[in-house]
């Protein structure tokens, strides 16, 4: 088949036309991909700006809760969640300490109250009667563990010898870090995490999708997370 000069013509410029508009693509893409890079890095730099609470404080408040309840769970973190409220108020502090749930992440299973939720910050009571074991994530925060009850162990990849840390110890996991983890028989603790929240939820939910498929305990993940930020949101807590 043979093509007149007019057609070579009109077939040239349609081909300069698309790759004129595959360059401007490419263009448009790398800009966004350049100018959201900087913001996410500038946002980095600034997210301190939005925290509200200090992790020694906390710690503080963790071991002065022990020294008056001993091992008294349930006494402990009724001491935690009203000197907490009494400081932050309830726009800040999630009361209902009723509202507990499962939490399933990293092949570890425990039970869960979220007393904050923010996109900067969270601090929540973890734990178990029973006892658990699994793998930590690797995550875009710094997470404290006050340990209230109990006892947790964790080690890194080639460690010969474990950590241990004790009812009012602190185990601190940079943000990066990655450990196996363990949480001994009625362990429970305080733990804060502080750093961009919403990217650790894949890892939080991911067990419910690849293990469990407890759809009533995803809807009371979402629904009682996003319940807790958007209050927080609506009052200028990012």
């Amino acid at each position: 088949m043979t093509f007149t000069s007019k057609e070579k013509r009109a077939n040239g410029h349609a081909n300069v036309k698309k790759a004129n508009a595959k360059a401007v693509s490419w263009s448009k893409w790398s800009a966004i991909l350049f100018v959201g890079y900087w913001l996410c890095v500038f946002l980095d730099r600034i997210k301190s700006r939005w925290y509200i609470f200090d992790a020694p404080m906390l710690h503080q408040l963790s071991q002065a809760a022990i020294a008056l309840h001993g091992t008294n769970t349930t006494g402990i973190i009724d001491h935690i969640v009203t000197n907490l409220t009494e400081t932050y108020g309830t726009k800040h502090i999630n009361t209902r300490q009723d509202e507990w749930f499962f939490n399933n992440a990293g092949g570890a299973m425990g039970t869960m109250y979220i007393i904050h939720a923010s996109i900067t910050e969270y601090l929540i009571i973890f734990g178990t009667p029973l006892g658990t074991e699994g793998h930590s994530g690797r995550h875009t925060a710094d997470d404290y563990f006050n340990i209230l009850v109990g006892e947790q162990w964790a080690a890194k990849a080639g460690a010969l010898e474990m950590e241990v840390y004790p009812a009012g110890s602190v185990h601190l996991m940079k943000r990066g870090e990655v450990k196996q983890y363990k949480m001994h028989r009625g362990c429970f603790a305080l733990e804060y995490a502080v750093g961009w929240i919403p990217l650790m939820m894949p890892f939080g939910l991911g067990d419910l999708f690849s293990s469990t498929f407890d759809m009533i305990t995803l809807w009371e993940t979402v629904a009682i997370t996003g319940r807790e930020m958007i209050r927080n949101l609506l009052v200028g807590k990012i």
